[in-house]
């Protein structure tokens, strides 16, 4: 492969351009992963969707490759370059010869167009081709919108009619009457951009004719249900069943209304047919990737999908995943979510850490998205990165929990001195985990040699994997689990509505038995995103419960959270463009 130019002195976009000059086709992608002919359904020359029923069906009697899930430590608002860690630890396993796999999650127009950017990694240690996974893909998020915002255009008509008609008139053109309580909706909106001025809105202004006028409002397309069924739905039978579970409302009487209610369950799930079968694409070396389902781990499931993943598993040795966030939340729920309803045990997790977030948790000034980094990032101080290592290290004891066996991968960045990373080292040592400085994105899998040799001594190691509580547990139990093991918590307060409602989930036979996905701040092992390292003393609270009937989960909110970020002053798209003489897409990283 010829070299690619210096990640010190390039743009990700530059580098991704270069890489994309010599990319494999994706017939050969596909030939070399031993996905067959018939099996691929090319978008271009490459992309392609997998047609996963077909390879699951003939590779079903096949071992199931070694399985890791890349996490973090509390990220800075920055982020710590796990996609890239992920991406790169692929690169170096291959470089180690073992057939590697990586499974990401698609990313949002919204973080990808304002401060995040698009996910795909960064450096030497990237998905190619750039512009198409950072624009939209082949559609699976488009159709997640169309789907969600046909249950809203069923919702409210069917609230217009039912206000414009009696129950006689309603009968005539075969209906009921739902008699949904316009002050208990539990769907918005959705777009793919962060569009604060969206929140909240009033709709059905006018006449009769105009639809039903109340508060309405839209989410991030993200975080819609929808996108957590597909990542945690099995084949097209679990997606149809979950589909038609969706509540979108309440009742007068406070009997839940769903898309089956409102017959557009199947519909919605006509949209989807397509989004099932998971995207393969590549990183700069040419290993294959296999993007399915998307980001928002706050609220969501926040991993890729367990399609993707079964897809995965069977045609590479090594499987590396990625949960969204930190090991609290998206640990967490790859841990008691994903891996309960995939039935898939992980071999090892990979814990991401930075100098620059250590330091941000033992002490230094909160770096703030769109300014530069505060000065006191650029100078030597042992004693902050010394401090910052009780959060990596609370990370690992919650990755010991699960019975698996934690790599702590130190993911270098320029102004990293020695001393900050040995001291990082010998505390980790300490603990009894492994770690590997790595040097991914400055030098792809070639930086990733220590990391990809940590990994395959844990996956060669005997594992106890085990959940941290089962179903049958009551669910304030659950959170009171998650709350102490978990975040460190004394305990667990709820606000008073909150607290009837988990009186009603717990008296449900169903809602009792659904799965429990915590919402709360990243940037925090606690309820607070302003307090960092390991906090002590302190009470997780409950402010509210969400219903994801569909999905298979109850959220339990903990902070504010929002549905709908906003765009900064200074977002992304202002330095995104195309070369008219050429017609590349410039800026994206």
């Amino acid at each position: 492969m010829a070299v690619l130019p210096d990640p010190k002195s390039h743009a990700d976009w530059e580098i991704a351009q270069a890489a994309e000059l010599q990319m494999k086709s994706i017939y050969s992608l596909a030939d070399e992963l031993g996905i067959l002919k018939d099996e691929l359904l090319p978008h271009g020359n490459y992309i392609a969707k997998v047609d996963y029923q077909r390879v699951l069906a003939r590779l079903k009697t096949k071992s199931d490759a070694k399985y890791i899930d890349v996490t973090a430590i509390n990220p800075t608002p920055l982020g710590e370059g796990k996609s890239t860690t992920t991406i790169g630890l692929v690169q170096g396993l291959a470089k180690r010869n073992k057939k590697s796999i990586a499974t990401l999650r698609q990313p949002s127009g919204g973080p990808t167009m304002n401060i995040k950017g698009s996910a795909a990694g960064g450096g030497l240690s990237q998905v190619i081709p750039l512009t198409p996974f950072s624009l939209g893909l082949t559609g699976d998020i488009n159709a997640i919108m169309n789907a969600h915002n046909l249950a809203m255009v069923a919702l409210t008509s069917r609230m217009q009619h039912e206000f414009n008609y009696d129950d006689a008139e309603l009968a005539k053109k075969k209906l009921r009457r739902l008699d949904i309580d316009p002050h208990n909706i539990q769907f918005k909106w959705i777009i793919d951009f962060c569009a604060q001025a969206l929140r909240k809105m009033i709709i059905g202004i006018g006449g009769k004719m105009e639809g039903f006028m109340m508060e309405s409002g839209f989410a991030i397309a993200v975080s819609s249900e929808i996108m957590a069924i597909l990542a945690l739905a099995s084949d097209l039978k679990d997606f149809r069943q979950r589909m038609g579970k969706i509540v979108v409302a309440y009742d007068k009487n406070g009997t839940p209304v769903t898309t089956a209610d409102l017959e557009v369950d199947g519909a919605m799930t006509a949209w989807m047919l397509d989004a099932l079968n998971p995207n393969l694409l590549q990183t700069v070396e040419g290993q294959p990737v296999f993007v399915h389902a998307g980001p928002f781990a706050n609220i969501a499931i926040g991993q890729s999908s367990i399609i993707g993943d079964r897809l995965a598993a069977k045609l590479g040795d090594y499987l590396v995943t990625e949960s969204g966030f930190g090991a609290d939340i998206g640990f967490e729920k790859f841990w008691n979510l994903k891996c309960r309803y995939s039935g898939m045990k992980p071999n090892a997790a990979v814990i991401v850490a930075t100098i620059r977030a250590l330091k941000c948790h033992g002490g230094a000034p909160n770096p703030v998205p769109g300014r530069p980094i505060p000065e006191e990032y650029k100078t030597e101080n042992v004693g902050w990165v010394e401090k910052g290592c009780e959060n990596l290290i609370h990370h690992i004891n919650t990755v010991k929990q699960a019975g698996i066996n934690p790599v702590v991968c130190l993911n270098a960045f320029n102004g990293d001195t020695k001393n900050e990373v040995m001291a990082v080292r010998r505390m980790v040592e300490a603990t009894g985990a492994r770690i590997a400085e790595s040097h991914h994105w400055e030098k792809g899998g070639e930086g990733a040699l220590d990391l990809a040799d940590a990994v395959i001594d844990a996956c060669n190691e005997k594992n106890d994997f085990k959940f941290l509580y089962e179903l049958d547990l009551p669910m304030s139990h659950r959170i009171e689990l998650i709350a102490k093991q978990v975040y460190g918590a004394d305990g667990v307060d709820y606000a008073e509505d909150a607290r009837k409602k988990l009186k009603s989930i717990e008296a449900d036979p169903e809602l009792s038995k659904l799965g429990t996905c915590m919402v709360k701040t990243h940037l925090s092992v606690t309820d607070d995103p302003n307090k960092k390292g390991v906090p002590r003393g302190w009470r997780l609270f409950i402010r509210d419960f969400l219903i994801y009937k569909g999905a298979g989960f109850v959220c339990p909110v903990a902070g504010a959270i929002k549905l709908m970020p906003g765009t900064s002053s200074d977002p992304a798209y202002r330095r995104i463009d195309v070369d008219v003489n050429t017609g590349k897409v410039t800026g994206l990283f």
